[in-house]
Protein backbone atom coordinates (compact mmCIF):
# COMPACT_ATOMS: atom_id res chain seq x y z
CA UNK A 1 0.00 0.00 0.00
CA UNK A 2 1.65 3.13 -1.23
CA UNK A 3 -1.13 5.65 -0.84
CA UNK A 4 -0.78 8.46 1.32
CA UNK A 5 -3.33 9.71 4.25
CA UNK A 6 -3.31 12.77 6.15
CA UNK A 7 -3.08 10.63 9.68
CA UNK A 8 -2.73 7.22 10.02
CA UNK A 9 -3.84 6.45 13.81
CA UNK A 10 -2.44 2.98 15.32
CA UNK A 11 -4.79 0.89 17.94
CA UNK A 12 -8.28 0.83 17.82
CA UNK A 13 -9.26 1.40 21.89
CA UNK A 14 -10.83 4.11 23.07
CA UNK A 15 -8.36 6.74 22.80
CA UNK A 16 -7.31 5.59 19.08
CA UNK A 17 -11.06 5.35 18.03
CA UNK A 18 -12.06 9.23 19.86
CA UNK A 19 -9.04 10.49 17.82
CA UNK A 20 -9.94 8.34 14.12
CA UNK A 21 -13.65 9.01 14.64
CA UNK A 22 -12.96 12.71 15.09
CA UNK A 23 -10.67 13.66 12.23
CA UNK A 24 -12.69 11.35 9.74
CA UNK A 25 -15.70 13.43 10.64
CA UNK A 26 -13.75 16.53 10.32
CA UNK A 27 -13.19 16.05 6.91
CA UNK A 28 -9.44 14.49 6.75
CA UNK A 29 -8.38 11.48 5.05
CA UNK A 30 -7.50 8.78 8.41
CA UNK A 31 -6.15 5.39 7.93
CA UNK A 32 -6.59 3.30 11.35
CA UNK A 33 -4.41 0.02 11.94
CA UNK A 34 -5.36 -2.47 14.11
CA UNK A 35 -3.39 -5.67 14.86
CA UNK A 36 -6.54 -7.99 16.64
CA UNK A 37 -8.87 -9.17 14.29
CA UNK A 38 -11.33 -6.93 15.16
CA UNK A 39 -11.58 -4.06 17.57
CA UNK A 40 -11.88 -5.17 20.95
CA UNK A 41 -10.19 -8.53 20.32
CA UNK A 42 -7.05 -7.06 22.11
CA UNK A 43 -8.33 -4.77 24.28
CA UNK A 44 -9.50 -5.33 28.28
CA UNK A 45 -10.67 -2.76 30.46
CA UNK A 46 -12.79 -3.20 33.79
CA UNK A 47 -14.70 -1.86 31.93
CA UNK A 48 -16.98 0.99 32.82
CA UNK A 49 -17.79 4.19 30.52
CA UNK A 50 -17.38 7.81 31.17
CA UNK A 51 -20.54 9.28 29.27
CA UNK A 52 -19.34 12.93 29.01
CA UNK A 53 -16.24 11.58 27.57
CA UNK A 54 -18.02 9.97 24.91
CA UNK A 55 -20.70 12.30 24.62
CA UNK A 56 -18.33 15.03 23.47
CA UNK A 57 -17.73 13.21 20.69
CA UNK A 58 -20.84 11.13 20.07
CA UNK A 59 -23.55 13.59 21.42
CA UNK A 60 -26.32 10.37 20.99
CA UNK A 61 -24.35 7.67 21.68
CA UNK A 62 -26.95 6.67 23.74
CA UNK A 63 -29.37 5.56 20.82
CA UNK A 64 -27.42 2.75 19.93
CA UNK A 65 -24.33 2.03 22.00
CA UNK A 66 -24.15 -1.43 23.80
CA UNK A 67 -24.10 -0.38 27.42
CA UNK A 68 -24.31 -2.74 30.16
CA UNK A 69 -26.38 -0.67 33.27
CA UNK A 70 -25.92 2.43 34.78
CA UNK A 71 -24.31 2.99 37.53
CA UNK A 72 -26.41 4.32 40.38
CA UNK A 73 -24.26 2.70 43.52
CA UNK A 74 -20.40 2.71 44.51
CA UNK A 75 -19.19 1.57 47.26
CA UNK A 76 -15.47 1.30 48.40
CA UNK A 77 -14.16 -1.76 50.75
CA UNK A 78 -11.37 -2.42 52.47
CA UNK A 79 -10.60 -5.68 53.55
CA UNK A 80 -8.87 -7.79 55.98
CA UNK A 81 -8.68 -11.41 55.90
CA UNK A 82 -12.21 -12.24 56.63
CA UNK A 83 -14.03 -8.96 56.70
CA UNK A 84 -14.35 -5.54 55.60
CA UNK A 85 -15.04 -1.87 56.31
CA UNK A 86 -16.29 0.67 53.80
CA UNK A 87 -18.42 3.24 52.21
CA UNK A 88 -21.29 3.27 50.35
CA UNK A 89 -22.67 6.21 47.90
CA UNK A 90 -26.05 5.79 46.26
CA UNK A 91 -27.95 8.35 44.41
CA UNK A 92 -31.34 9.15 43.01
CA UNK A 93 -29.87 11.52 40.61
CA UNK A 94 -27.62 8.94 39.00
CA UNK A 95 -31.03 7.09 38.50
CA UNK A 96 -32.15 9.55 36.18
CA UNK A 97 -31.16 10.57 32.46
CA UNK A 98 -28.69 11.56 31.27
CA UNK A 99 -26.81 8.31 32.96
CA UNK A 100 -23.41 9.70 34.29
CA UNK A 101 -21.68 6.22 33.83
CA UNK A 102 -22.69 2.83 32.84
CA UNK A 103 -20.96 -1.07 32.41
CA UNK A 104 -19.75 -1.75 29.11
CA UNK A 105 -18.56 -5.32 27.49
CA UNK A 106 -15.52 -3.95 25.65
CA UNK A 107 -15.55 -6.49 23.00
CA UNK A 108 -19.31 -5.57 22.16
CA UNK A 109 -18.72 -1.77 22.95
CA UNK A 110 -15.47 -1.69 20.93
CA UNK A 111 -17.41 -3.03 17.97
CA UNK A 112 -20.01 -0.32 17.77
CA UNK A 113 -17.35 2.33 18.39
CA UNK A 114 -15.35 1.39 15.68
CA UNK A 115 -18.48 1.00 13.37
CA UNK A 116 -19.18 4.95 13.76
CA UNK A 117 -15.77 5.63 13.05
CA UNK A 118 -15.81 4.00 9.29
CA UNK A 119 -19.50 5.56 8.93
CA UNK A 120 -17.28 8.81 9.91
CA UNK A 121 -15.36 7.85 6.71
CA UNK A 122 -12.10 5.98 7.91
CA UNK A 123 -10.65 3.49 6.62
CA UNK A 124 -9.99 0.48 9.35
CA UNK A 125 -7.67 -2.36 8.58
CA UNK A 126 -7.34 -5.37 10.86
CA UNK A 127 -4.78 -8.21 11.51
CA UNK A 128 -2.53 -5.27 10.47
CA UNK A 129 0.88 -4.71 13.15
CA UNK A 130 2.78 -1.48 12.61
CA UNK A 131 6.14 -2.80 12.67
CA UNK A 132 7.96 0.54 12.50
CA UNK A 133 7.84 4.09 12.17
CA UNK A 134 8.81 5.93 8.63
CA UNK A 135 11.16 8.18 9.28
CA UNK A 136 12.60 10.89 7.14
CA UNK A 137 15.10 12.84 8.99
CA UNK A 138 13.76 13.77 12.29
CA UNK A 139 9.73 13.55 10.92
CA UNK A 140 7.59 10.65 11.22
CA UNK A 141 6.78 10.08 7.17
CA UNK A 142 4.44 6.87 8.20
CA UNK A 143 4.67 3.42 9.10
CA UNK A 144 5.85 0.26 8.04
CA UNK A 145 3.55 -3.07 8.26
CA UNK A 146 3.32 -6.31 7.93
CA UNK A 147 0.92 -6.14 5.12
CA UNK A 148 1.58 -3.88 2.23
CA UNK A 149 4.72 -2.65 3.22
CA UNK A 150 4.71 1.28 3.92
CA UNK A 151 2.00 3.91 4.41
CA UNK A 152 3.26 7.83 4.26
CA UNK A 153 1.02 10.19 6.05
CA UNK A 154 1.34 13.80 7.64
CA UNK A 155 0.63 12.42 11.32
CA UNK A 156 0.54 9.21 12.85
CA UNK A 157 -1.28 8.71 16.02
CA UNK A 158 0.05 6.14 18.50
CA UNK A 159 -2.96 4.94 20.35
CA UNK A 160 -1.54 1.25 20.77
CA UNK A 161 -1.49 1.17 24.32
CA UNK A 162 0.96 0.68 27.66
CA UNK A 163 3.44 -1.11 26.26
CA UNK A 164 3.63 0.72 22.70
CA UNK A 165 6.85 -0.82 21.35
CA UNK A 166 6.36 1.60 18.92
CA UNK A 167 6.89 4.46 20.42
CA UNK A 168 9.94 2.75 22.49
CA UNK A 169 11.50 1.39 19.26
CA UNK A 170 11.71 5.08 17.67
CA UNK A 171 12.90 6.78 20.91
CA UNK A 172 9.82 8.54 21.52
CA UNK A 173 9.09 6.65 25.26
CA UNK A 174 11.52 5.51 27.53
CA UNK A 175 11.71 1.76 28.83
CA UNK A 176 8.60 0.87 31.27
CA UNK A 177 9.80 0.71 34.52
CA UNK A 178 7.85 -1.81 36.75
CA UNK A 179 6.23 -0.01 39.17
CA UNK A 180 5.17 2.16 36.88
CA UNK A 181 2.92 -0.35 35.58
CA UNK A 182 0.10 -2.59 36.96
CA UNK A 183 -0.70 -5.82 35.80
CA UNK A 184 -4.51 -6.80 36.34
CA UNK A 185 -6.81 -10.09 35.65
CA UNK A 186 -10.19 -10.41 35.11
CA UNK A 187 -13.17 -12.92 34.93
CA UNK A 188 -16.47 -12.67 33.73
CA UNK A 189 -19.12 -14.52 35.59
CA UNK A 190 -22.51 -15.09 34.28
CA UNK A 191 -25.60 -15.50 36.45
CA UNK A 192 -28.90 -16.20 36.38
CA UNK A 193 -30.49 -12.59 35.91
CA UNK A 194 -32.96 -11.90 38.63
CA UNK A 195 -29.82 -12.72 40.45
CA UNK A 196 -28.21 -9.50 39.83
CA UNK A 197 -31.06 -7.39 40.72
CA UNK A 198 -31.60 -9.29 44.38
CA UNK A 199 -28.13 -9.06 45.43
CA UNK A 200 -27.15 -6.10 44.80
CA UNK A 201 -30.64 -4.23 45.51
CA UNK A 202 -31.18 -3.04 42.23
CA UNK A 203 -33.61 -2.99 38.91
CA UNK A 204 -32.79 -4.01 35.89
CA UNK A 205 -31.02 -1.06 34.26
CA UNK A 206 -29.67 -0.06 37.96
CA UNK A 207 -25.55 -1.15 38.61
CA UNK A 208 -23.30 -1.09 41.12
CA UNK A 209 -19.28 -0.47 41.36
CA UNK A 210 -17.27 -2.04 44.19
CA UNK A 211 -13.98 -0.58 44.65
CA UNK A 212 -11.65 -2.96 47.08
CA UNK A 213 -8.48 -2.14 48.94
CA UNK A 214 -6.54 -4.18 51.17
CA UNK A 215 -5.50 -7.85 52.35
CA UNK A 216 -6.65 -8.84 49.03
CA UNK A 217 -3.49 -8.05 47.06
CA UNK A 218 -1.26 -9.85 49.59
CA UNK A 219 0.43 -6.54 50.94
CA UNK A 220 1.48 -5.55 47.17
CA UNK A 221 0.22 -2.06 45.78
CA UNK A 222 -3.19 -2.60 43.91
CA UNK A 223 -7.13 -2.97 43.89
CA UNK A 224 -9.55 -4.86 43.07
CA UNK A 225 -12.89 -4.78 41.67
CA UNK A 226 -16.52 -5.59 40.96
CA UNK A 227 -18.76 -4.58 38.50
CA UNK A 228 -22.61 -5.40 37.60
CA UNK A 229 -23.30 -6.08 34.02
CA UNK A 230 -26.78 -6.79 32.71
CA UNK A 231 -26.63 -10.46 33.12
CA UNK A 232 -23.05 -11.18 34.74
CA UNK A 233 -20.22 -9.88 37.00
CA UNK A 234 -16.70 -8.39 36.29
CA UNK A 235 -14.24 -9.25 38.87
CA UNK A 236 -10.76 -8.49 38.94
CA UNK A 237 -7.80 -7.38 40.68
CA UNK A 238 -4.07 -5.31 39.71
CA UNK A 239 -0.90 -4.68 41.16
CA UNK A 240 2.45 -3.33 40.41
CA UNK A 241 4.59 -5.44 38.14
CA UNK A 242 7.41 -4.95 40.39
CA UNK A 243 5.18 -6.39 43.13
CA UNK A 244 4.49 -9.33 41.27
CA UNK A 245 8.27 -9.78 40.47
CA UNK A 246 9.50 -9.29 44.08
CA UNK A 247 6.63 -11.41 45.60
CA UNK A 248 6.40 -14.07 43.07
CA UNK A 249 2.42 -14.60 43.55
CA UNK A 250 0.92 -15.45 40.32
CA UNK A 251 -1.79 -13.25 39.11
CA UNK A 252 -4.05 -15.77 39.05
CA UNK A 253 -3.73 -17.38 42.56
CA UNK A 254 -4.40 -13.58 43.73
CA UNK A 255 -7.78 -13.62 41.90
CA UNK A 256 -8.61 -16.77 43.49
CA UNK A 257 -7.59 -15.90 46.40
CA UNK A 258 -9.74 -12.74 46.56
CA UNK A 259 -13.22 -14.87 44.98
CA UNK A 260 -12.70 -16.51 48.41
CA UNK A 261 -13.22 -13.99 50.91
CA UNK A 262 -16.10 -14.02 52.79
CA UNK A 263 -17.64 -10.76 51.56
CA UNK A 264 -17.02 -11.37 47.99
CA UNK A 265 -17.94 -15.12 47.62
CA UNK A 266 -21.47 -15.28 48.15
CA UNK A 267 -21.81 -12.50 45.38
CA UNK A 268 -20.57 -14.79 42.66
CA UNK A 269 -22.15 -17.83 44.17
CA UNK A 270 -23.94 -19.87 41.33
CA UNK A 271 -21.81 -17.72 38.75
CA UNK A 272 -20.40 -19.61 35.95
CA UNK A 273 -17.18 -18.11 34.47
CA UNK A 274 -17.04 -17.41 31.04
CA UNK A 275 -14.40 -15.14 30.54
CA UNK A 276 -10.62 -14.94 31.74
CA UNK A 277 -8.06 -12.33 30.33
CA UNK A 278 -4.82 -10.03 31.64
CA UNK A 279 -3.58 -6.58 30.67
CA UNK A 280 -1.21 -4.18 31.30
CA UNK A 281 -2.40 -0.57 32.96
CA UNK A 282 -0.05 2.28 33.01
CA UNK A 283 0.08 3.83 36.78
CA UNK A 284 2.99 5.90 36.94
CA UNK A 285 0.60 9.10 37.01
CA UNK A 286 1.93 12.53 36.10
CA UNK A 287 5.54 11.67 36.73
CA UNK A 288 5.33 8.86 34.46
CA UNK A 289 4.41 10.66 31.48
CA UNK A 290 6.54 10.61 28.23
CA UNK A 291 6.73 13.37 25.38
CA UNK A 292 3.28 12.94 24.18
CA UNK A 293 4.07 14.88 20.64
CA UNK A 294 6.97 15.36 18.24
CA UNK A 295 7.65 16.11 14.56
CA UNK A 296 4.83 14.41 12.90
CA UNK A 297 3.21 12.44 15.85
CA UNK A 298 1.34 12.52 18.81
CA UNK A 299 0.75 10.00 21.86
CA UNK A 300 -2.75 9.23 23.22
CA UNK A 301 -4.53 6.80 25.81
CA UNK A 302 -2.18 4.58 27.22
CA UNK A 303 0.74 4.65 25.58
CA UNK A 304 0.70 8.13 26.93
CA UNK A 305 0.72 6.73 30.37
CA UNK A 306 -3.20 8.58 31.08
CA UNK A 307 -4.64 6.27 33.65
CA UNK A 308 -5.92 7.62 37.04
CA UNK A 309 -5.09 5.55 39.54
CA UNK A 310 -6.07 7.07 42.23
CA UNK A 311 -9.98 7.27 41.14
CA UNK A 312 -9.65 4.24 38.53
CA UNK A 313 -10.45 6.03 35.45
CA UNK A 314 -8.66 5.27 32.25
CA UNK A 315 -11.01 5.11 29.12
CA UNK A 316 -12.27 8.37 29.96
CA UNK A 317 -8.88 10.12 29.61
CA UNK A 318 -7.97 7.76 26.27
CA UNK A 319 -11.06 9.11 24.41
CA UNK A 320 -10.50 12.61 25.69
CA UNK A 321 -6.79 12.40 24.76
CA UNK A 322 -7.62 11.34 21.25
CA UNK A 323 -9.94 13.83 20.71
CA UNK A 324 -7.57 16.58 21.93
CA UNK A 325 -4.80 15.27 19.43
CA UNK A 326 -7.71 14.85 16.56
CA UNK A 327 -8.70 18.65 17.23
CA UNK A 328 -5.44 19.86 17.47
CA UNK A 329 -4.65 17.94 14.13
CA UNK A 330 -8.21 19.56 12.34
CA UNK A 331 -6.87 23.42 13.81
CA UNK A 332 -3.71 22.64 12.20
CA UNK A 333 -4.92 21.13 8.36
CA UNK A 334 -7.74 24.00 8.27
CA UNK A 335 -4.72 26.28 9.14
CA UNK A 336 -2.84 25.40 6.65
CA UNK A 337 0.14 24.88 9.21
CA UNK A 338 2.33 21.44 8.92
CA UNK A 339 2.39 19.06 11.24
CA UNK A 340 5.95 19.98 12.91
CA UNK A 341 7.03 19.17 16.77
CA UNK A 342 6.07 22.99 17.50
CA UNK A 343 2.86 23.50 16.07
CA UNK A 344 1.74 20.09 17.42
CA UNK A 345 2.93 21.02 21.02
CA UNK A 346 -0.22 22.54 20.80
CA UNK A 347 -1.88 19.16 22.01
CA UNK A 348 0.23 18.90 25.28
CA UNK A 349 -1.23 22.36 26.15
CA UNK A 350 -4.58 21.29 25.50
CA UNK A 351 -4.50 17.97 27.84
CA UNK A 352 -2.55 20.33 30.49
CA UNK A 353 -5.80 22.35 30.45
CA UNK A 354 -8.26 19.66 30.66
CA UNK A 355 -8.90 17.24 33.61
CA UNK A 356 -6.61 14.47 31.77
CA UNK A 357 -3.23 16.04 32.88
CA UNK A 358 -4.71 18.38 36.16
CA UNK A 359 -5.93 15.36 38.05
CA UNK A 360 -2.81 13.37 37.01
CA UNK A 361 -0.68 16.49 38.37
CA UNK A 362 -3.04 16.46 41.53
CA UNK A 363 -2.00 13.59 42.43
CA UNK A 364 1.59 13.22 41.24
CA UNK A 365 3.28 12.19 44.50
CA UNK A 366 0.90 9.37 45.25
CA UNK A 367 2.65 6.11 43.28
CA UNK A 368 5.66 6.77 44.70
CA UNK A 369 4.11 6.99 48.09
CA UNK A 370 2.19 3.32 47.79
CA UNK A 371 5.54 2.28 46.38
CA UNK A 372 7.72 2.88 49.37
CA UNK A 373 5.21 2.54 52.47
CA UNK A 374 3.36 -1.16 51.80
CA UNK A 375 1.96 -0.52 55.31
CA UNK A 376 -1.28 1.12 53.55
CA UNK A 377 -1.71 -2.45 52.18
CA UNK A 378 -0.40 -4.56 55.10
CA UNK A 379 -0.96 -3.02 58.38
CA UNK A 380 -3.83 -0.46 57.99
CA UNK A 381 -6.75 -2.77 56.35
CA UNK A 382 -6.05 -5.25 59.98
CA UNK A 383 -6.00 -2.46 61.85
CA UNK A 384 -9.50 -0.75 60.35
CA UNK A 385 -11.28 -3.81 60.82
CA UNK A 386 -10.13 -4.85 63.99
CA UNK A 387 -11.10 -1.41 65.15
CA UNK A 388 -14.44 -1.72 63.61
CA UNK A 389 -14.67 -5.30 65.20
CA UNK A 390 -13.67 -3.82 68.57
CA UNK A 391 -15.85 -0.80 69.10
CA UNK A 392 -19.16 -2.68 67.54
CA UNK A 393 -18.64 -6.19 69.86
CA UNK A 394 -21.20 -5.68 72.62
CA UNK A 395 -19.92 -7.83 74.93
CA UNK A 396 -19.76 -5.96 78.99
CA UNK A 397 -16.91 -3.45 78.01
CA UNK A 398 -17.36 -0.28 78.29
CA UNK A 399 -16.60 2.05 75.29
CA UNK A 400 -13.97 3.87 76.58
CA UNK A 401 -11.77 0.38 77.46
CA UNK A 402 -12.16 -0.30 74.05
CA UNK A 403 -11.08 2.90 72.32
CA UNK A 404 -7.97 2.54 74.40
CA UNK A 405 -7.42 -1.11 73.07
CA UNK A 406 -8.00 0.41 69.71
CA UNK A 407 -5.25 3.17 70.09
CA UNK A 408 -3.37 0.34 71.86
CA UNK A 409 -3.53 -1.73 68.91
CA UNK A 410 -2.48 0.85 66.68
CA UNK A 411 0.91 1.81 68.11
CA UNK A 412 1.31 -2.07 68.69
CA UNK A 413 1.78 -2.07 64.78
CA UNK A 414 2.63 1.27 63.67
CA UNK A 415 4.80 3.65 66.39
CA UNK A 416 2.90 7.50 66.78
CA UNK A 417 5.50 8.19 65.17
CA UNK A 418 4.60 5.93 61.71
CA UNK A 419 1.49 7.40 62.41
CA UNK A 420 1.77 10.66 62.09
CA UNK A 421 4.32 10.20 59.40
CA UNK A 422 2.28 8.05 57.77
CA UNK A 423 -0.59 10.60 57.80
CA UNK A 424 1.53 13.68 56.61
CA UNK A 425 2.71 11.31 54.21
CA UNK A 426 -0.90 11.48 52.45
CA UNK A 427 -1.52 14.67 53.38
CA UNK A 428 1.22 15.72 51.23
CA UNK A 429 0.14 13.39 48.09
CA UNK A 430 -3.29 14.39 47.86
CA UNK A 431 -2.07 18.37 48.43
Amino acid sequence: MSEKFDVIVVGAGPAGNAAAYTLAKGGLKVLQIERGESPGSKNVQGAILYADALERIIPDFRDDAPLERHIIEQRMWVLSDDAYVGSTYRSAAFDKPPYNRYTIIRAQFDKWFSQKVQEAGALLLCETTVTGLMMDGDRVAGVHTDRGGTVYADLVILGDGVNSLLANKAGFHPELKPRDVALAVKEIHFLPEPTIESRFNVQPEQGVVIEMAGKITQGMVGTGFLYTNRESLTIGVGCLLSDFKANGVPPYQMLEDMKKHPAIAPLLEGGEMKEYCAHLIPEGGYKAVPQVCGHGWLMVGDAAMLVNSVHREGSNLAMTSGRLAAETALELAAAGKPMTARNLAAYRARLEDSFVLKDLKKYQRLPQVFDRNHQFFTDYPDLLNGAAHTLLTVDGVDKKTKEKQVRKNFVTRRSPLGLVGDAFKLWRAFE
